[in-house]
C-alpha cells in the first residue's frame, strides 16, 4: 500500500510538471526534455540519495561497513547516501568538511553528466556495500540522479552566508500556493525536532539550506511532500529564500 501511494505521488507530480510546460512555465534546462518515464526515475533517484533505506522499506544493520572511524554517526543514518557526500554533494569540499558530519569522504560532482552505466557500477560496488537490499531499478534511478539531478549549489547559495540567492518575494507566492497546507503561513506547522529544542522550515532553511533546496526540488521520502521539478531552478531558489525569512524560533 506505501508503495502504490509513493508511486501515486510520482505520477501526481509528472502530472503538474506536464501541466506547468503546457502553460509556459520554464523548468530547469536539463530537464526541460525529459520524458514522463526518465523524469520519474529522476524524482526517486533524488528521493534515494536523501534516505533509500525508508523509500524501499529497507533494514539496514548496524554502522555502514565503510563509514570512517572518524565519523561520528553511528547506525542507520551511516547507510544514507547523502551523510557522506553531503546535501550539496561535495562531501569533504562542501558543507561536510567540518562538524557533526565531517567523514572525508569526496564530492560526487564529477559524476554530473557521466555515463549512467558506469555510475551504477560504482555503486554496486563492494565499497558501497549494498548488495541485494536496492534493486537493480533503483541503482539506475539513483545513478540517474547523481548524472542528472545535481546542481551546482554555490551557484544558488552563498556559501558563506548560507543566503539563498533567490527573490523571497516571487518565492513567497510559491510557497504560499504549494507548502502552506503542511507547513503553515509561518513554516512552524511541522516541528522536526522535539519540544525542548524545536526546529522550524525557516530554522532548518538557515542552517541547511542546501538540505531544504534538495527537499524543494526532490520532495520529503515516503511523505505527501511533492517535487517541484516541474519548476525552474530559480524559482527553486525562490522558494529557499522566502523559507529563509520564516520564523526559525
Amino acid at each position: 500500500m506505501k508503495v502504490m501511494k509513493k508511486q501515486l505521488l510520482w505520477v501526481v507530480s509528472i502530472f503538474v510538471f506536464t501541466v506547468f510546460i503546457a502553460v509556459g512555465c520554464t523548468p530547469a534546462a536539463n530537464l526541460s526534455k525529459m520524458s514522463s518515464a526518465d523524469m520519474t526515475e529522476l524524482i526517486k533517484g533524488g528521493s534515494l540519495y536523501d534516505k533509500w533505506p525508508k523509500v524501499l522499506h529497507v533494514e539496514t544493520k548496524g554502522t555502514h561497513p565503510s563509514y570512517p572511524s572518524t565519523g561520528k554517526k553511528k547506525g542507520d543514518s551511516t547507510w544514507r547516501c547523502k551523510e557522506c557526500h553531503g546535501w550539496d554533494y561535495m562531501g569533504i569540499d562542501g558543507a561536510y568538511s567540518s562538524g557533526s558530519h565531517k567523514t572525508g569522504i569526496k564530492s560526487i560532482r564529477a559524476m554530473a553528466g557521466q555515463d549512467l552505466s558506469m555510475i551504477a557500477e560504482i555503486l554496486m560496488n563492494d565499497t558501497h556495500a549494498f548488495g541485494k537490499m536496492i534493486p537493480e531499478d533503483s541503482i539506475r534511478a539513483l545513478a540517474k540522479f547523481v548524472s542528472e539531478g545535481q546542481v551546482d549549489m554555490d551557484k544558488y547559495i552563498d556559501r558563506a552566508t548560507k543566503m539563498a540567492k533567490g527573490d523571497a518575494k516571487r518565492g513567497e507566492k510559491f510557497y504560499v500556493n504549494t507548502c502552506t497546507k503542511c507547513h503553515g503561513e509561518d513554516g512552524k506547522k511541522i516541528n522536526f525536532k522535539n519540544k525542548e529544542k524545536p526546529e522550524y522550515l525557516g530554522t532548518v532553511a538557515n542552517k541547511n539550506p542546501w538540505e531544504v533546496l534538495h527537499k524543494v526540488r526532490f520532495g520529503q521520502p515516503a511523505s505527501k511532500m511533492l517535487t517541484t521539478l516541474f519548476l525552474s531552478i530559480q524559482d527553486q531558489v525562490d522558494i529557499v529564500a522566502y523559507s529563509q525569512t520564516l520564523p526559525s524560533k
